[in-house]
């Protein structure tokens, strides 16, 4: 037992770094990817910003708008996961890798946790991004901190599962791509930008019931001290419920690739 986790676990630590110097050699996706949200910040912050305050000014806006932002960096960047794993079931990698003698998950397992910690590096950026454009958490405890942290950890490893499915079933990078495109497309369609209560009545139920918003109003409330009530507990329930539902897609979809 302790002899097949320590070869799980080094399999794992090999393919995580094979994925790493992957995404170091080639950049240009995961900076393309990055870029969408910095851009939409910018944008919202500086043309619509006053107009989109209500009132309020532009620096209570980008309080508002950064921790949707944050989230949506998440789900732009787990994009290149679902591109990497089409790629590499397409260029026959996977199947050479099949001839060794490694753990099977660990080719998947170093998918995910080299897409989480690519994802929390992103946040970190656009993080940086929001702080120099003005945002402020000064009444966050360290404890709100951790919590906040840990929140996007296990978002980003919910929608990495999510994406690695994506890149499995996908023939090609460019439809990998495409049938990723939701995790860009759900955060406009949530309360990342406008509160719920300011769309219209048909709209709400589309924005309130998806995995974004409860996770925005969650980290929303961590960092600037709004009211959370059953986010949280919905927020996780969505993060457990995907990284499940991925976890048993992927492991479908990658065991019947081998037959």
């Amino acid at each position: 037992m302790s002899s097949s986790l320590s070869l799980a676990v080094r399999d794992s630590t090999t393919m995580l770094r094979r994925n790493l110097l992957h995404a170091r050699r080639y950049p240009s996706l995961t900076l393309n990817l990055l870029l969408t949200p910095i851009m939409l910040l910018l944008l919202f912050v500086y043309i619509f910003g006053d107009a989109m305050s209500g009132g309020a000014g532009r620096d209570a806006y980008v309080s508002y708008i950064v921790p949707g932002i944050l989230l949506m960096t998440i789900g732009s960047t787990t994009v290149g996961t679902a591109v990497s794993v089409s790629g590499d079931m397409s260029e026959g990698i996977i199947a050479r890798f099949r001839t060794m003698a490694i753990h099977r998950a660990s080719v998947l397992i170093g998918h995910v946790v080299g897409s989480v910690l690519q994802a929390i590096a992103s946040v970190v950026l656009v993080g940086a991004v929001g702080l120099a454009i003005g945002f402020r958490s000064a009444d966050a405890t360290a404890l709100e901190w951790l919590a906040a942290f840990g929140l996007l950890v296990l978002f980003a490893t919910a929608l990495t599962w999510i994406a690695v499915g994506m890149g499995l079933v996908s023939p090609n990078a460019e439809a990998a791509s495409n049938n990723a495109m939701p995790l860009i497309l759900l955060p406009l369609f949530s309360s990342a930008f406008v509160p719920l209560h300011s769309m219209p009545g048909w709209f709400q139920p589309i924005a309130e019931y998806q995995p974004f918003t409860p996770a925005i109003e969650t980290l929303r409330g961590l960092l600037l001290g709004s009211e959370i009530g059953a986010n949280g507990w919905i927020a996780v329930a969505w993060c457990v419920g995907l990284a499940v539902l991925g976890y048993v897609w992927s492991a479908a979809r990658f065991d019947a690739d081998q037959k």
